[in-house]
């Protein structure tokens, strides 16, 4: 099976498990292995209802769509035919996949401060961000998600190697360990991932994303 498009390749597809809960977010090459040996389903949303297909059913569904509805849907071109890269699939015989700790890295922290800074409260783009230790590191700060925040530039340097009460400027948000992976909010902004929504609104579903 090979790969199309870069847009195929960079997809990433939302795992239920066999009740319908979200537990995870997978890479299409996993979705598809799963797929192929009946260890999961794809599930769609047609008409504002959601349908199930296995792997066969699947491959028909992809033939119609390639001859009547071939756009805005990433695709996986094979010797013999091209598949529809689903959104969703829903595990077959168990109920969730193994966890996985959420990273403590820059992409993560940005997403968490949903690139604000924490401190003017307005938004930046990644290079005109910096992380900032609340707790400066010379006063016994340590580097974690409950000490680090996103600053711009200018607040930066404004606070320097003082506490936020010490510069006289407030936090926006009080940074905590996200309990999920808050890169799967900044998916759910693009229309193509709009069909998960319904499976993650409840707070107590723990979905993390494949790094």
């Amino acid at each position: 099976m090979g790969m199309g498009p870069a847009s195929a390749l960079d997809a990433s597809v939302l795992v239920l498990n066999k009740h319908y809960a979200a537990v995870h977010v997978i890479s299409v090459r996993r979705a598809f292995s799963l797929l192929y040996r009946n260890l999961a389903e794809v599930v769609t949303l047609e008409n504002d209802q959601y349908q199930s297909y296995d792997f066969d059913s699947w491959r028909e569904v992809s033939e119609f769509r390639l001859r009547y509805q071939p756009d805005g849907l990433d695709w996986v071109h094979c010797v013999q035919f091209q598949i529809v890269v689903p959104r969703i699939v829903r595990l077959l015989f168990y109920d969730r996949l193994p966890r996985q700790s959420i990273k403590f890295n820059r992409r993560n922290i940005y997403a968490r401060d949903r690139n604000h800074c924490q401190y003017c409260g307005k938004r930046f783009t990644s290079s005109e961000l910096s992380l900032d230790h609340v707790l400066p590191r010379s006063l016994g700060g340590k580097t974690t998600w409950e000490n680090i925040v996103c600053a711009c530039l200018k607040c930066n340097v404004k606070k320097g190697g003082r506490t936020p009460e010490q510069a006289g400027m407030a936090l926006i948000t009080e940074p905590v360990k996200p309990r999920r992976s808050p890169v799967i909010q900044l998916r759910l902004t693009s229309a193509k991932y709009a069909s998960w929504k319904t499976f993650l609104d409840a707070a107590y579903w723990d979905v993390e994303l494949r790094e």
